[in-house]
């Protein structure tokens, strides 16, 4: 398959977007040439380090190039994990990073470059690049370093020019933006994404369709991100059902990748989720992986705020949008649901759930009594203030009662 390669998005230069070649080789013709790198930090996953010969491969290809490894990282990129990248990576001179698998090690790239570019070395001086910080410094510098990544997920946020990470000491994740540059080129190798487990695989797709249904229910969206969403759902429903049946569809899988950036397009031109993707921040630190975050919120989050009235014929659309697929329709046949009658609600816990992941905040050993902190937490986030349904403290409580 020769290779695909140009801009992510439409109209916007960065990132580029590169598919058709195998992953390693893609790595080595655009450090050498589209960026010129000659010291590349190479942060790993460990389960590709450990169970696959892929970080060997891109070793083996980019040769001395190479100036430093991470293997490893625990979710939700600690910010002590990102400054001891920042050191190496200063110490290694590195001129490109490199990410090798999923969600975290991105978000953490993307701080790295941040925190290089800024001379951070220190928690507290991290904590000086948060927008809402109230010892936020003054003059901020943009990232330097660029980065490549190769994800193994769906989440998108290789797309991404912010960046989320966990403060340790509070257990708060906190988004960096800004002056913050998000990666400068993302590789798609759909036979390398066979080596992430399928529930990976699968939630962080249910994260990406969340984020085409919260661009699609956002009162503040636009005729461009609406069409980027209902392409990016075109692609990711019967992508992620046929992915489940045949894992090794890379046909199917490809186009669960494009769905993914589509999605990106919509809601990283501006316009603001909601509740699901706001709450699942902070549920993050709470012990839930990424896109389970999804998984459990979208459908409680689609139906308070249709129940609130803040949304419906945006709602609405979407429900007509998901009968229209077949493998979508065959889905809520199975589960008998009647088009007259099922809300959007029930519609994503219908495909949720055909895909095999959880639904309820008991799966992961979260109770009545952590409510409250994750509650709080949720309305200092910029995506439950932007809600369709204004919501306060009982309103978040509601919609993760409604998932216990």
């Amino acid at each position: 398959m020769p290779e695909s390669f140009g801009p992510a998005f439409v109209g916007r230069s960065r990132p580029l977007l590169s598919y058709g070649l195998r992953f390693s080789e893609s790595v080595l013709k655009h450090a050498d040439g589209t960026f010129h790198a000659s010291r590349i930090y190479v942060i790993c996953s460990t389960s590709l380090a450990n169970n696959t010969t892929c970080l060997d491969e891109l070793k083996n290809t980019l040769g001395d190039e190479i100036a430093g490894v991470r293997v490893g990282m625990k979710p939700h990129s600690l910010w002590s994990e990102i400054l001891q990248i920042v050191a190496d990576a200063r110490k290694c001179e590195a001129d490109l990073i490199v990410t090798l698998g999923a969600g975290s090690l991105t978000d953490a790239a993307k701080t790295v470059s941040f925190a290089l570019a800024n001379d951070v070395l220190t928690p507290e001086e991290l904590d000086t690049l948060c927008p809402t910080s109230p010892q936020r410094r003054d003059e901020i510098r943009p990232s330097r370093v660029p980065v490549v990544c190769i994800p193994t997920s769906l989440s998108g946020g290789e797309y991404s020019a912010t960046a989320g990470a966990t403060n340790d000491e509070t257990g708060r994740k906190h988004s960096f933006s800004g002056a913050l540059q998000g990666p400068a080129l993302v590789i798609l190798d759909p036979e390398l994404s066979t080596t992430t487990p399928e529930r990976v695989w699968l939630s962080t797709g249910v994260k990406a369709v969340d984020h085409c249904v919260e661009a699609l229910c956002s009162l503040q969206s636009n005729d461009a991100a609406d069409e980027d969403a209902k392409r990016g759902l075109a692609k990711l429903i019967p992508g992620l059902i046929k992915s489940k049946q045949n894992p090794k569809d890379l046909e199917a899988r490809l186009a669960c990748q494009l769905g993914a950036r589509d999605a990106m397009s919509a809601c990283s031109s501006g316009v603001p989720l909601g509740a699901s993707h706001g709450i699942g921040h902070q549920l993050g630190p709470a012990g839930v992986s990424h896109g389970e975050t999804s998984c459990i919120l979208n459908p409680a989050v689609c139906k308070y705020n249709y129940k609130k009235g803040a949304n419906v014929e945006r709602q609405n659309t979407i429900i007509h949008i998901l009968w229209e697929d077949p493998n979508a329709r065959e889905v809520f046949q199975q589960q008998q649901l009647e088009k007259e009658t099922a809300d959007l609600g029930d519609l994503m816990d219908a495909i949720i759930r055909v895909l095999g992941l959880p639904r309820s905040l008991k799966d992961f050993g979260i109770g009545e009594d952590k409510l409250g902190g994750i509650a709080e937490h949720s309305l200092k986030d910029r995506w439950v203030q932007s809600n369709p349904a204004p919501l306060d403290k009982e309103g978040v409580l509601e919609i993760l009662r409604m998932v216990l």
